[in-house]
């Protein structure tokens, strides 16, 4: 999807004789927004911002080296050198035959070969101090500018990381501020440079810091480029996907687990002091209706005791979560942390970090996986609502928000009429195409358009045909399992027969990890015989997968509403 951007000039952080102004350049391609207040707390503000930044260059996918420029460049350069060593040589013959009184210095040679390793060995240090400190890379770690909503209660700022596995979201509520004047409620992308993060660090509490999204830019007439500096961005399918399935994955009902500050303190801690060696590496959540819940941190088995508010659950079950280094940003929160809540959707699944610090709050989102590929869209189809849902369903639930643009589940229900199950998933649906976003702390729903126009389903992009076809043959086929056992090194093998409607039982084989991840697979399909797992299991390794874990989608829209808790 491309996406046109236009900045009337760069946001800045500009210090005046009375204090300090963050002034954002707002996207002229979208409609006027516009806000100016003072901000109560600027030192919580720059540390939620800095967290915020933290998230969207987090990248913690394998990057193999490009070694082609490499190889090029070295091959030019025995070229080069050859070249210059033949003519060099033919030279000094020449003057040194001339001149047989003058003899030869000593190890010359060996002087020659020491000082150009030195030489070189400091134009690659060079070489990688620019690359890790060039600043226009920042556009190859960042595919789209984060996303700010001024809302009639409140500011949010939205962002989602390079390696499309983390989404952030810092709310500050409106009364955070004083003296705001020039306010225009809605939503746009704002202009954000790695200098303004910079710039960031310099606020302090001792000066006075006014926050602005710039109105002046809408006052210039937009079709006059002059002064405008222009930006179209493709985005990549994947981030687009990722970022719209996280957010439909918020919309859902979640179950809800109070952390205390001392509690993510020992999490984080522990992970900071400790690195596993082997699977698995997930933070299981054993959740117990009425007593405060435990985390335990695997493979360790290092349990901590939540001491604080009860879990209200209606009944006993233990989650596990993966994406636990992701956390780390949310270090530099602790000290201006009141508590925190984690919200759950079930074992493999999205979940969602709320991190209260008084009248600002930070929602980190971890996708379950580190780069968005058939795993995750395997464990997110559980999320998606079996069945269509029609465009009146989708007309009714947007004309709730007419009156308010936040609204609570029960509110939304009164003023639609619809059933539970139905609103909710169309509100699932909303979400998936950047309409909706779900304020957890607050439980309110609120109108917002992530994109300056409405996506459609085909932007969003379809489920793979492998994974969506697993999902058809685990209701269809009968599924039988003759091997299931646990081998050295924490691996599950297991073999089983899938019977389809024709033909004769196809016998598969796979081997699992102890985070249930497919390393090892074998079937007679010719996708399989294609591409092994290249692109992704076939059909019928995904469904025995599916058939162990009991992870198959919901057979009804009340199924999979119950499925989640409601």
């Amino acid at each position: 999807m491309e996406m046109s951007f236009a900045y009337r000039k760069k946001s800045a952080v500009v210090q005046g004789a009375f204090g300090v102004q963050i002034a954002l350049s707002p996207n002229l391609r979208r409609d006027r927004v516009s806000y100016s207040g003072r901000l109560r707390d600027p030192l919580r503000f720059r540390e939620a911002i800095g967290a915020l930044h933290d998230i969207v260059i987090n990248d913690l996918r394998y990057k193999p080296k490009d070694h082609s420029a490499y190889e090029e460049w070295k091959a030019g350069e025995r070229a080069r050198e050859s070249a210059i060593r033949s003519s060099a040589y033919q030279q000094t013959k020449k003057e040194l035959t001339s001149q047989q009184s003058d003899p030869m210095p000593p190890n010359l040679e060996g002087q020659f070969f020491q000082q150009r390793n030195l030489y070189w060995k400091a134009r690659q240090q060079y070489s990688n101090y620019l690359l890790r400190h060039d600043r226009e890379l920042w556009r190859l770690l960042m595919p789209c500018d984060p996303v700010i909503t001024v809302a009639n209660d409140s500011l949010f700022f939205e962002c989602f990381s390079a390696d499309e596995s983390s989404y952030g979201c810092l709310t500050v509520m409106r009364d955070g501020f004083d003296h705001e004047q020039d306010v225009a409620v809605g939503t746009t992308n704002v202009d954000y440079t790695w200098s303004l993060y910079e710039h960031f660090q310099t606020l302090r509490s001792y000066r006075e810091t006014r926050f602005e999204v710039d109105p002046s830019g809408f006052e210039v007439q937009t079709t006059d480029t002059t002064g405008h500096r222009e930006e179209k961005i493709d985005l990549p399918n994947s981030w687009l996907r990722g970022f719209m399935q996280l957010q439909s994955a918020m919309s859902l009902p979640l179950r809800r687990v109070p952390v205390s500050r001392e509690g993510l303190y020992a999490v984080l801690a522990f992970l900071k002091r400790h690195r596993a060696a082997r699977s698995p590496r997930a933070i299981r959540f054993e959740l117990e209706p009425g007593r405060p819940a435990r985390i335990v941190l695997e493979p360790w088995e290092k349990r901590i005791e939540l001491h604080g508010q009860p879990y209200q659950g209606a009944r006993a079950e233990s989650i596990r979560v993966w994406g636990r280094d992701r956390l780390r940003v949310l270090a530099r929160l602790l000290p201006l942390t009141d508590h925190a809540d984690v919200y759950l959707t079930g074992s493999g699944l999205p979940s969602f970090w709320a991190i209260h610090m008084g009248e600002m709050r930070m929602v980190l989102g971890l996708s379950g996986w580190t780069t968005n590929d058939w795993t995750g869209a395997s464990a997110l189809q559980q999320l998606a609502p079996p069945g269509e849902i029609t465009e009146d369903s989708l007309k009714s639930i947007a004309q709730g928000f007419v009156i308010d643009p936040a609204r609570s589940f029960i509110q939304l229900q009164s003023s639609t009429g619809m059933q539970p199950a139905q609103l909710a998933a169309g509100l699932n649906r909303l979400a998936l195409l950047g309409q909706v976003i779900q304020d957890l702390p607050a439980n309110l729903y609120r109108w917002r358009q992530v994109m300056p126009v409405p996506l459609t389903s085909a932007q969003v992009g379809q489920d793979d045909s492998e994974t969506t076809a697993a999902a058809a043959l685990l209701k269809a086929a009968k599924i039988t399992t003759t091997r299931d056992d646990v081998v050295s090194g924490g691996l599950r093998v297991v073999v089983g027969n899938i019977k389809e409607s024709w033909g004769s039982p196809r016998t598969i084989e796979l081997i699992l990890d102890a985070d249930s991840r497919i390393v090892r697979g074998k079937c007679n399909c010719s996708h399989h015989f294609r591409n092994g797992l290249r692109k992704g299991p076939c059909r019928h390794l995904q469904t025995l997968r599916n058939h162990l874990l009991k992870s198959g989608p919901a057979d009804s829209l009340e199924g999979w509403f119950r499925m989640f808790g409601r």
